[in-house]
Order: C-alpha cells, then structure tokens, then sequence
C-alpha cells in the first residue's frame, strides 16, 4: 500500500470518526427542534421517533402567547436588552484595559495582570453571596443592573487577556509613528489600536452575547419579576412539577431562543479563529 493510499485512509477515517461525534453530540438538539412539532401528549411516547408523524405549530403559538398576559415576545426584548448592554460594556472596558496592559507602563502593572489571571480561576460561586449582598444594599435586586454593570468594568479576565495578547502582536512602530505625528495614548487607542482589534472584539462579541444570553443563575437570582424574565428564565415556567409540563411549547420556545446566538456565530464565524489565534496584524 503506498503512502499516497495510507493517506487518503486515514483523511477519510479521520472524518467518518469526527462526523460521528458531530452527530452524537448535535443529536439532542436536533431531538428538541424536532420535537417541538410534535404534539405535546406524543412527546415522549414517540421519543425515539426523530421525524413527527404529524407536524403542528401549535406549539409555538402556544408559546409565544407567554404567561400571566406577558407574550414571549417580552422575555425576547429582555434578553436582548441585558445582553446588547452587557456585551457593549464588555467589550469596551476590555479593550481599555487590554491596551493599558499592553502598551502602557506603571507601578504595579505585573501584579495586576496576575491578579487579573487569578481571578479568571476563581469560581463563580465563590462571590455569589457577597455580591448579592452588596446588589441588595444598593437596591439593584429585581432589576437588570447586576446584569448590565459589572460586565462595563472589565471584571471578565478572558477578554482582557485575549485582547491583550493580540494588542501586543500589532507592531509597536505604528505606536511610535503615531507619537511623532502628535498622537497622545488616546489618539493612538483609537485611531490605531481600535480598528486593528477589530477581530478580538468581534471573538469577544460572539462569547459574551451567548454566554449572556445563556446566564440563566443570573437572572434567577435577581429578577423577581416575570414581566423582567429573560428567556433562559422564563423557559422554566413551562415545566410545573405540581401539575402538568408543556414540553411542546418548552421546547418550541427554546428552538426559537437559540436563534439569535446561532445567526451570531454563522455571520461573524469568520473573524473566530483570526480573534482567538491573536496572530496581530497580515501582512
């Protein structure tokens, strides 16, 4: 068997193994959409039947007719509000502070980049009490500030580090070049820097829409009220263990709320693996 042949073997083994991965994982997904045209009693009795026998849409209409006279519709502008909001604020405060790691120099710079790193591995969990404590004092339980604010103040490490990275990729002369032409640090962050970052803010868009998008502890810590619901919270109201589970309408709701994070990524994919790689400029 010649080396051309073993080659090809394998290329075509490697994709038949990763194919079937990709089917198994994407399996349950595709299980859920499929099951939300379904009738609700046929849900579970025809589990192991992927296509429907009959299709219906009444799932869906039942679902975005919402809860307690609140459409759907409601927890779909909630949800895009919070994380529109928090992904600006996001992105922003991490670009700022990324080129502060990157291009300034001050006292104490090393130890807080470490800290910053440090902080990346502490686990959510662990501030889950204080800060809600704090939210409280502040009178911010049962709205969206504790869901906007912080992430405007550049409190999510991976952001910084990433941008970091590929700030320090971009050739310094552009920086000096700058500063003989009369750039102060401003002018050269946003004349500069800024439009070169575009792929590690574009990375960062797509992370934190959907991880907002997703926060599900979140928004069930602080938002009391169901007219403020986000989607990821108000899905569970379909499920009553005290009396009867809508599961069409669950599921139906569900297929349309991964929508905007699946139009997200299909739109702006091209920049992912350019933001994460950190690669800095082409020539």
């Amino acid at each position: 068997m010649g080396m051309h042949t073993k080659r090809r073997l394998g290329t075509v083994a490697y994709h038949v193994i990763v194919g079937g991965i990709s089917l198994i994982m994407i399996y349950p997904l595709v299980w859920m959409v499929m099951s939300s045209f379904k009738e609700t009693s046929t849900i579970f009795t025809t589990a192991t039947n992927l296509i429907p026998e009959t299709f219906t849409l009444e799932n869906y209409v039942n679902g975005w007719k919402g809860f307690a006279k609140v459409s759907f519709s409601v927890f779909f502008k909630n949800s895009l509000f919070i994380s529109v909001l928090a992904t600006v604020g996001t992105l922003c405060s991490s670009a700022i502070v990324a080129f502060g790691f990157a291009r300034c120099k001050f006292p104490g710079k090393k130890f807080l980049f470490a800290a910053m790193l440090a902080s990346m591995m502490l686990p959510a969990q662990v501030l889950m009490i204080p800060q809600y404590l704090w939210y409280q004092k502040l009178h911010w339980v049962n709205t969206y500030l504790p869901l906007i604010v912080p992430y405007c103040f550049a409190v999510q490490g991976f952001f910084v580090y990433m941008m970091t990275n590929f700030i320090e990729g971009i050739p310094t002369e552009l920086d000096e070049s700058a500063k003989i032409d009369g750039c102060s640090y401003y002018g050269i962050f946003l004349r500069i820097i800024l439009p070169l970052l575009k792929p590690a803010l574009i990375t960062g868009c797509i992370f934190s829409f959907i991880w907002r998008w997703d926060d599900f502890l979140g928004s069930l810590l602080y938002i009391n009220s169901t007219e403020k619901y986000p989607v990821s919270l108000a899905l569970k109201l379909f499920s009553d263990p005290g009396s009867s589970s809508d599961y069409g309408a669950m599921f139906a709701m569900a297929a349309l709320s991964i929508l905007p994070a699946v139009l997200i990524f299909l739109f702006l994919q091209k920049y992912l693996v350019e933001g994460i790689a950190t690669s800095g400029i082409k020539g």
